[in-house]
């Protein structure tokens, strides 16, 4: 039955703006991609998207429904910015990528930027480098994507509070969402994704400053009371030092806490090296720029522009602490993830509440539209056309590319059932964690690969790489002693039943050693696969073909 306090005015109100705003991302996507015809406009827009535009699918891409209802909730739980150290490394990260990676991309022409290894080393690192974006992209996404049924649960619960929420609930969210986006970005190709993000970048922008606003103006007291509750000014800077049990302690306790200044100067420098310099759903549109330089000026400022949207996505989840500590509400979520969004839906003001929910969807819409284009395009440059088309075929890239998207699109419905099927039994759940680690495991090696691709010449052989990027993967499960959600293997041999069971990797090292948060799992990844590949050299017909491809691409470019 509908909650009595809902009218039904308000709702078709609400209901309109998202309609329209879902209509009209979708003609804009369909429309900029109308003049798809080969795969390079697919993947790269023929690299004719303005600098700004770039830049502001960057941030619309990385800034998904983990960051619009995840970040909150990180700010609620501890009512700080420690979250925001990270942000530190982003930014030089990205200077170190602008610096390292941008012009080899270019320079070599990739499209698919694995093609990159397969120039540089040969087709079994490409292969197994590529392999692993495909799998923990969707993983990723997929997990982000349960936000998308989070926002259609709370919506839910506050229309009918009498019906109970399963996870049936989540799943159509999940898939009215990565519908709409499966549709466009298969049509519409890289032009389609950027250009949608640059709107959704702009109205998750406006949301939150609405939402910081309203919460000032909507709490007894306003700055006064948020000032007085919080007890001044939230904490940043987090060092997680502490030499009073001794120096090995103190190093434990910095490696197993996530948010630290060294994890934000070291281990947040690496992990966003390796999601934003070897990941191509993010070097993706800065390849559609006209140039290197170009590119590098996006990049860059993308991550200046990461500054304000932590800083401001927390500041939303921490005063959402103090108001609802000055006034309690007996129906919150027990879900911190939940928070936000349950704030949207009961205390914005109707309109503007279906404009903040598009936000919401908005988010979800611009990281899911630019992944799935992405993976389209690394499994039809990287497998589909050198192994699966043959000769004869008549089917074309781009329509091979555009299936690949769909595929990916179920895909990654599954995977966001899955992970509310996950939060259903642990509602404590935080998401940004469990993002962030489906892809540490094994963004080290392809971190590690790529560093060895652009800083030397002659180390790095195909085969062995494979072997290091394997070892790379087990060192951080290993020495992070990572737990990993799975199942019984002995009751599924012995009594063919499937009850789930963490596997605990690691668990043989002694109780002194420490269970290593997330942000330095890249890091670990990385230093173990680079040392190993460093040990074999690249054969003398592999370097030179590196260097005659390398001169072609300088001449191409000279002559543009």
């Amino acid at each position: 039955m509908l909650n009595s306090s809902v009218h039904p005015v308000q709702l078709w109100l609400d209901a309109s703006v998202l309609l329209l705003y879902f209509s009209g991302i979708v003609g804009i996507g369909l429309w900029a991609g109308r003049k798809n015809n080969n795969l390079n406009e697919f993947a790269l827009g023929g690299r004719s998207i303005p600098w700004w535009a770039v830049l502001a699918s960057i941030i619309a891409a990385e800034t998904s429904a983990a960051t619009f209802l995840g970040t909150p909730a990180e700010g609620f739980k501890t009512r700080s910015f420690i979250y925001a150290q990270l942000t530190i490394g982003t930014i030089l990260a990205r200077i170190l990528i602008a610096f390292t990676f941008i012009r080899p991309y270019y320079r070599y022409g990739v499209q698919s930027i694995y093609e990159f290894l397969e120039i540089r080393f040969g087709p079994w690192t490409k292969n197994l480098a590529s392999g692993i974006f495909l799998f923990t992209r969707v993983l990723g996404i997929g997990v982000r994507l349960y936000l998308g049924g989070v926002i259609i649960k709370v919506i839910w619960q506050y229309l009918f509070p009498a019906l109970s929420v399963n996870i049936w609930i989540y799943f159509w969210g999940i898939l009215f969402v990565t519908l709409l986006t499966t549709i466009y970005t298969a049509i519409g190709g890289i032009k389609a994704v950027v250009w949608t993000d640059f709107i959704q970048a702009s109205l998750m922008m406006g949301s939150m400053a609405f939402a910081m606003w309203l919460l000032v103006h909507h709490t007894p007291g306003g700055l006064a009371t948020l000032k007085e509750r919080l007890g001044g000014w939230p904490s940043f800077f987090q060092t997680g030092l502490d030499f009073q049990h001794g120096f090995w302690t103190c190093l434990k306790k910095v490696l197993e806490e996530p948010y630290t200044v060294f994890s934000a100067f070291i281990a947040s420098t690496f992990l966003t090296m390796a999601t934003h310099g070897t990941d191509q759903d993010n070097v993706q549109r800065m390849l559609t720029a006209k140039d290197f330089k170009r590119s590098r000026l996006s990049l860059i400022l993308s991550g200046l522009a990461d500054l304000p949207v932590a800083f401001g996505f927390l500041l939303v989840g921490i005063f959402l602490s103090v108001y609802y500590q000055v006034l309690p509400d007996p129906h919150l979520p027990a879900a911190d993830n939940e928070i936000f969004a349950y704030y949207i839906v009961t205390q914005m003001p109707v309109g503007i509440r279906g404009l903040i929910i598009a936000g919401v969807f908005a988010t979800m819409m611009g990281s899911t539209s630019a992944a799935l284009n992405a993976l389209a395009t690394s499994f039809t440059k990287d497998f589909y056309l050198p192994y699966f088309r043959s000769r004869e075929s008549r089917i074309s890239s781009v329509y091979a590319a555009r299936t690949a998207t769909m595929v990916f699109g179920a895909l990654m419905v599954l995977v966001a059932t899955l992970a509310a099927y996950a939060v259903l039994r642990d509602s404590k759940l935080t998401i940004i964690p469990l993002a962030l680690q489906s892809f540490g495991y094994a963004y080290g090696s392809l971190l590690a690969v790529f560093l060895l691709g652009m800083l030397t010449k002659r180390r790095g052989r195909d085969e062995a790489n494979v072997l290091a990027m394997l070892l790379g993967i087990v060192a951080v499960l290993v020495i992070c002693k990572v737990k990993l959600p799975a199942f019984d293997l002995r009751q599924l041999v012995f009594a063919w039943r499937l009850q789930p069971q963490d596997w605990a990797f690691g668990g043989w090292l002694p109780p002194w050693w420490p269970v290593i948060a997330f942000p330095w799992w890249v890091f670990v990844g990385c230093v173990v696969c680079f040392t190993v590949s460093c040990l074999f050299a690249t054969p003398l017909d592999r370097v030179k073909s590196a260097e005659n491809r390398g001169r072609s691409g300088d001449q191409q470019a000279s002559n543009r």
